[in-house]
């Protein structure tokens, strides 16, 4: 699934960031090459990166 269509980034790609120990979305779509544009997959993004991080710390 997109979570960014302006970027054309998808949730494995931030979930495989987030695993990584990126902090937000910001820092994310940084490493992936840009920012975000218009900004309203930001809350789709920290969710996605939420749940990466929840289901990190379950299988520790």
């Amino acid at each position: 699934m997109y979570v960014c269509i302006c970027n054309r980034y998808r949730e494995r790609d931030i979930r495989d960031l987030a695993a990584g120990g990126a902090k937000s979305p910001e820092e994310a779509y940084s490493v992936l090459g840009g920012g975000p544009r218009c900004g309203r997959c930001l809350p789709l993004a920290r969710q996605v990166m939420d749940e990466a991080a929840a289901s990190e710390t379950t299988s520790r």
